[in-house]
């Protein structure tokens, strides 16, 4: 795998890896425990909240708002969210599972950013999509050898037996 440029530049990528991980992690960590910012506290996952409802159930007058309606609550959509939410955020914060965390980190925001159409503020672009690009490219430039674990990562037995983990 590239390294992620020289000098200062792979310090840019692997503080953009580390952010947009903390982006995921921090989603995960207000949803679980309701700490007020996006989730209230009586809304919270182990309070016995929903983390899908809320975002979800905003969409019905959207182009798919049927479709992503329907999902809305259930537990085994809560699941797969919040399971994805700490996965991919912790992958990238600590710079493993680049390949996997960029993958499945990109179609969740591509179905956020589907979850939404039409767009208010823009045609097609959001943020959804800005950090699916972002995705894409902290793994081909290998951002997570810089301040991540990436090269212990591919070096374990799990990994060399199964490289779709790296």
């Amino acid at each position: 795998m590239p390294a992620a440029g020289a000098g200062p530049v792979r310090y840019v990528w692997a503080a953009a890896r580390i952010a947009i991980g903390w982006v995921f992690l921090w989603a995960f960590l207000d949803k679980l425990f309701g700490w007020g910012f996006a989730t209230p506290a009586a809304k919270a996952w182990i309070n016995g909240g929903s983390p899908t409802t809320g975002f979800l159930k905003g969409t019905t007058d959207h182009t798919f708002g049927g479709l992503f309606n329907a999902l809305a609550g259930q537990a085994w959509v809560d699941w797969l969210f919040m399971t994805g939410l700490a996965g991919i955020g912790a992958a990238l914060v600590l710079g493993v599972g680049m390949r996997l965390a960029a993958t499945t980190g990109g179609l969740l925001l591509l179905m956020m950013w589907a979850a939404e159409l039409p767009l208010t503020t823009n045609p097609f672009m959001d943020e959804h999509i800005v950090y699916a690009i972002v995705l894409a490219g902290l793994t081909l430039v290998g951002a997570g050898n810089t301040l991540g674990l990436a090269r212990w990562w591919a070096s374990t037995p799990l990994v060399r037996r199964l490289p779709i983990l790296k």
